[in-house]
């Protein structure tokens, strides 16, 4: 969820193997995990910016403020939560064709595999 909004819903399995929302992918990004840092050498979802005030929600996307990927159609209308194969559901204009790549690079460093 970000500012109330569910973004990503999925088997927690897939979820954590490959989130397909820049939030999620953020989130994991910067969860600790047992592995070395060193391991995690070069993923890193770093998000720019404040939160937004949760009273006052940017229109479009509410996510947008602070998304790598954003572009005009982010910030003018807001993502269905759309269902994908395997029970998974985004909200993001731009998943999975241009996230799934990002989504995996995260899950892979989450088990300290070497990114691809």
């Amino acid at each position: 969820m970000y500012l109330g909004q569910v973004v990503e819903q999925a088997p927690a399995a897939d979820l954590l193997a490959g989130p397909l929302h820049p939030y999620a992918q953020a989130l994991l990004a910067a969860a600790p995990t047992l592995k070395a840092r060193r391991e995690r050498a070069g993923v890193h979802s770093r998000l720019s910016g404040d939160p937004p005030n949760p009273a006052d929600a940017p229109r479009g996307c509410r996510f947008h403020p602070r998304c790598p990927l954003v572009q005009d159609i982010c910030r003018n209308s807001p993502p269905e939560l759309r269902d994908l194969n395997g029970g998974r559901r985004v909200a993001c204009h731009f998943a999975p064709r241009d996230t799934a790549a990002a989504g995996l690079a995260v899950g892979r460093a989450r088990l300290g595999l070497p990114a691809i």
